[in-house]
């Protein structure tokens, strides 16, 4: 899928995200193909502002990662979404990507698919599936979160809830302080 593809379908994300009291969306972080450890990937320095981080596979056992900072007394907020297109929407749970979030001190969450629930995001006009959610209070420090592929898919995880703008690093020593 091209680039512009890919932020077009990012963008739709990010509005379909939006806040029913908020005139803000998610910030779209698209992974890239060399996202592939979360040192590797981008972090996100806050993360408990609205984030879609959106990627994509051409086949099983690629991975894409991504990390995410927070500071004590923060959220941890995630969402498993789809579009409802093929070949996501037709794949069964044990071939949409695996998804699981490591906190600082090494204890691993798995994003377990436990729904589908339809979401309609009507000013792009697409339908969407969530299929986890997980809230839990965030250590402090840098979490990181690994996706790997089992079939060719995307999808999008949401991060955070504060609808403000934020920073995303893309380097391997994160921001300075």
């Amino acid at each position: 899928m091209g680039r512009l593809r890919r932020l077009a379908v990012v963008s739709a994300v990010a509005i379909t995200l939006l806040s029913s009291s908020s005139a803000s969306a998610h910030q779209p972080v698209i992974l890239q193909n060399t996202d592939t450890t979360a040192a590797k990937g981008p972090l996100l320095v806050d993360a408990t502002i609205s984030f879609a981080v959106r990627a994509s596979f051409t086949k099983a056992g690629q991975t894409r990662a991504f990390r995410a900072q927070f500071n004590e007394g923060d959220q941890l907020a995630l969402q498993y979404l789809i579009v409802d297109k093929r070949p996501e929407n037709i794949l069964s749970n044990a071939k949409l990507p695996r998804v699981v979030a490591t906190s600082p001190s090494g204890v691993k969450v798995v994003l377990q698919i436990n729904e589908r629930t339809e979401f309609f995001e009507p000013y792009g006009r697409t339908n969407y599936f969530f299929l986890a959610r997980y809230n839990s209070p965030a250590e402090q420090g840098v979490y990181t979160i690994t996706i790997t592929s089992r079939a060719k898919s995307e999808i999008t995880i949401a991060i955070g809830e504060k609808e403000v703008a934020g920073e995303v690093v893309r380097n391997k020593s994160g921001p300075s302080k």
